[in-house]
């Protein structure tokens, strides 16, 4: 055979047999989430796992190494069909209702699935650096930079993500540690609404805006302006960072006065 075709049929075997381990990784990683979610984390061992996948237990190490990182590829699955679920509206006619809506979402997967949910955020370093879980992201940031960009978001951007990701897993991991007859929704509608009067003003303050509010609202706007370059948009960050911190403790000084 000449050395070209060789080679070129070399080629297509390992593309093959890339195609077949995939196909196989897929398949033993939904067998693990469909254990976990009928059985439970105790349920998913290596020899479990490789039954229901129709392998053996040695598949699953090559493919993941141990356990631990079978448990971690779950739950990178868990965030892409969490992505999957999320309804992205780039242009809410209601940012604050596009937020309770959002909010709404993360609870309502977290108890359709508690098991996976709890392999999920019971470690929060556990898949934070996959693809879906920072698309996820991305979309949450949306949410908060229209937010601001309309004037009414009352925390900087970094702070309400932080509120809107602890009421939200806190509100499922409390319901979910609760016996069922103890589980009130008023439960998730008072964490929810606490999230938003800690994150947002009742109305816009672009007009009325105190120093902080201004700042808040002139960065959400800055990622779609093109006569900065990057450089000077770094400058002007920073000098936003001080102007921020200087609004905040006036408003506070004005507020404890």
């Amino acid at each position: 055979m000449p050395e070209g075709a060789k080679n070129e049929a070399m080629a297509v075997a390992a593309s093959e047999a890339a195609d077949v381990r995939e196909v196989t990784r897929q398949r033993v990683v939904e067998a693990a989430a469909d254990l976990l979610a009928r059985e439970g984390r105790d349920a998913v061992t290596t020899r479990a796992v490789a039954a229901a996948a129709g392998t053996q237990p040695p598949a699953i190490y090559r493919l993941f190494g141990d356990k631990d990182g079978l448990l971690d590829a779950v739950v990178e699955h868990g965030y892409a069909r969490f992505l999957a679920a999320k309804h992205r509206d780039t242009r809410p006619q209601d940012p604050v209702e596009d937020l309770r809506a959002g909010w709404d979402l993360a609870v309502e997967f977290g108890l359709a699935n508690p098991e996976l949910y709890a392999l999920m955020y019971n470690d929060p370093r556990r898949g934070t650096t996959s693809a879906a879980f920072q698309a996820g992201m991305q979309i949450l940031l949306g949410r908060i930079r229209r937010l601001a960009a309309g004037g009414w978001l009352r925390v900087d951007e970094k702070l309400a993500a932080a509120l809107i990701h602890a009421t939200a897993r806190g509100a499922v991991l409390t319901w979910l540690s609760l016996p069922e007859d103890q589980r009130d929704p008023a439960l998730l509608t008072t964490l929810r609404e606490s999230m938003v009067a800690a994150v947002t003003h009742e109305r816009p303050v672009v007009r009325d805006a105190g120093l902080a509010d201004a700042v808040r609202t002139v960065r959400a706007l800055l990622p779609g302006q093109t006569t900065l370059s990057s450089a000077e948009q770094h400058l002007l960050s920073e000098w936003l960072d001080r102007l921020a911190a200087d609004g905040s403790e006036g408003e506070a000084e004005e507020h404890a006065s």
